[in-house]
C-alpha cells in the first residue's frame, strides 16, 4: 500500500543535511509499515530496534554516544548497521527515552547513518514534564490514516486522481467522473483510511468483515488506555472516548460528555485522548491575523476524530451511509464535516503540525459559525461543509464581509465552480483545496 509519505522519506534520505526523523501519529495509522517498506526501496538493509518486543535492547542506550549505541547494538543484533547503507529504525521509542534523547548526537556525530524513530505513545513521552527534547537536533514528520487519495490509489484508481490533480477551475465538467468519484467517496466514507481496514476491503470487499476490524481497532484504543492513564482516570478516558463520534461538529460542552462529572476531569481525559492521536480539537479563532493559532480560543473547541471509518462505525452510520443519496445530511453533516477536517489535516505539509480552527460570533440575534478557518499563504478562508443546494451560506459572507477575505469555500457535492466570492468544491476534492485554493486567489486577485 503505497502512502504519499514515502516521497518525503526519498527526500530526506537525499538531503545533505539530514536529521534523524521521528515519525508522529496514532497508533495503527501505519507508521512501522511505511518506514520497513521504504528501508527495503532506498536501502541495503533494514534494522529494527522494537524496544516493546525487545526490551533488552534499552541497554544500549545507557550512553548518548552513538558510536557506542552502534557498537552494541551490532553486536546483540548480529546486524550490519553502516553509514548510508543501513535504515536504523527506532520502533516503540517511546518506551526508551534515552534512545529519543540519543537522536540529537547522531547528527552531531554520526551524521551519514539514516535514523528513523516511530512509536504508537510517542507523544507522552515528549510531553512528559521530565523529558527534554533534543531541539534542532530532530526533525518531526507526521502521518495521518490513508486519506481520500491514497485511497483512490491503493483501490486501483490512480487514473481518477490524476484526473483531479490535473483539474482547474475552468476545467471542462464531467458528470459521468463526478458520480463515480462520489460512489468511491461513499465507499471511503464506510471504509475509512485505517490501513488494516483498507487492505481487507481491498482483498474481500466485505463491508461486514471490514466493521469487524474498525470495531477491534476502537477495542485497542480503549485497551490502551491503561498505558498512559491512572486507574481513576480511565472512566473518564471510556466516556469521551465514547462520547467524541458523536459529538463531531458540536461545540464540546462537558456536560454534554458527562453531566454528572467534573470539568477537571473531562478536560484531562480530553488531553489525553488528544496526546493518543484518537481526537482532535477544533479550535474557535477570531482570524484577525496570522498565524491562526495565536488568536485561538481554547476553552471554545470542536472535536474531530482520528478517522471518519471509525467515526460511522461507532456512531452505527454504515447502513445509512450506503443508502443516504445526501451525503451531507447523514448524522446531520458531522460526517461530512469530519471527512472535510480529517482531508485538511492530510493535505498540510507532512512536516508541520496541524490544527484545526472554525470561527464564531456569539452575538445575540446575530450569531454565525464557520465550520473550519484555514490559512493558505497569506490569506484567510472560511469553509464551510454544511451547506446544501439551498443553503444561504450566510455565515460565510458574514465572514467574508467581516474579514474582507478574497474568498469564501463550500464543499458540496455540486460541481467546481467559482462564483460570487464561493469557491464551491466537491466533497472529494479536499485533497486538492491548497492549490485549488491559490488558483482562486489569484483570479480574484486579478479580478
Amino acid at each position: 500500500m503505497i502512502r504519499d509519505l514515502e516521497k518525503d522519506l526519498f527526500s530526506w534520505k537525499e538531503r545533505q543535511d539530514r536529521l534523524p526523523l521521528l515519525l508522529r501519529g496514532a497508533r495503527q495509522v501505519g507508521k512501522s509499515y511505511i518506514v520497513e517498506e521504504f528501508g527495503k526501496k532506498a536501502f541495503n538493509n533494514v534494522v529494527v530496534v522494537n524496544f516493546e518486543f525487545q526490551p533488552e535492547l534499552k541497554q544500549c542506550f545507557s550512553t548518548l554516544d552513538p558510536v557506542e549505541i552502534i557498537n552494541k547494538l551490532r553486536l546483540l543484533t548480529g546486524e550490519a548497521i553502516e553509514p548510508e547503507q543501513t535504515l536504523l529504525f527506532l520502533d516503540e521509542i517511546q518506551e526508551c527515552p534515552d534512545a529519543i534523547m540519543a537522536l540529537r548526537y547522531f547528527k552531531e556525530k554520526h551524521d551519514r547513518l539514516a535514523v528513523i524513530g516511530a512509536g504508537s505513545l510517542m507523544e507522552f513521552a515528549l510531553n512528559s514534564p521530565d523529558f527534554r527534547m533534543p531541539v534542532g537536533r530532530v526533525q518531526f514528520v507526521y502521518l495521518e490514516p490513508l486519506s481520500f487519495g491514497e485511497f483512490l490509489t491503493a483501490s486501483g484508481n490512480e487514473p481518477l486522481r490524476s484526473y483531479l490533480r490535473e483539474v482547474h477551475l475552468d476545467s471542462v465538467f464531467d458528470e459521468t467522473v463526478h458520480n463515480k468519484l462520489l460512489d468511491l467517496l461513499r465507499e471511503y466514507l464506510i471504509v475509512g483510511g485505517m490501513p488494516a481496514v483498507v487492505r481487507e476491503y481491498l482483498q474481500s470487499r466485505n463491508l461486514l468483515e471490514c466493521r469487524r476490524i474498525q470495531n477491534s481497532l476502537l477495542q485497542t484504543y480503549r485497551s490502551d488506555f491503561g498505558k498512559y492513564a491512572r486507574s481513576s482516570e480511565a472512566r473518564h478516558l471510556q466516556m469521551v472516548f465514547d462520547a467524541a463520534p458523536r459529538l463531531v461538529g458540536d461545540r464540546i460542552k462537558y456536560s454534554n460528555i458527562d453531566p454528572l462529572g467534573r470539568s477537571k476531569d473531562i478536560k484531562q481525559a480530553l488531553n489525553l485522548l488528544q496526546l493518543a492521536g484518537i481526537i482532535f480539537p477544533v479550535l474557535a479563532t477570531s482570524a484577525t491575523g496570522l498565524p491562526l493559532g495565536a488568536q485561538a480560543d481554547e476553552m471554545k473547541f470542536k472535536l474531530n476524530f482520528l478517522d471518519v471509518g471509525l467515526l460511522q462505525n461507532a456512531c452505527g452510520l454504515q447502513a445509512e451511509l450506503a443508502v443516504t443519496k445526501d451525503l451531507l445530511q447523514i448524522n446531520s453533516g458531522a460526517v461530512a464535516e469530519q471527512l472535510i477536517g480529517q482531508g485538511l489535516r492530510a493535505a498540510c505539509d507532512s512536516y508541520l503540525e496541524r490544527g484545526l480552527f472554525f470561527w464564531a460570533r456569539d452575538k445575540r440575534g446575530s450569531s454565525a459559525e464557520v465550520d473550519y478557518v484555514v490559512a493558505v499563504d497569506a490569506s484567510i478562508l472560511p469553509v464551510e461543509v454544511k451547506a446544501g443546494k439551498t443553503g444561504t451560506l450566510r455565515s460565510l459572507r458574514l465572514f467574508i464581509e467581516e474579514k474582507n477575505s478574497l474568498f469564501g469555500v463550500r464543499f458540496s457535492q455540486e460541481r467546481w465552480s467559482m462564483h460570487d466570492k464561493v469557491l464551491t468544491l466537491p466533497l472529494y476534492m479536499v485533497g486538492e483545496f491548497n492549490r485549488l485554493a491559490r488558483e482562486a486567489a489569484r483570479l480574484a486577485g486579478s479580478g
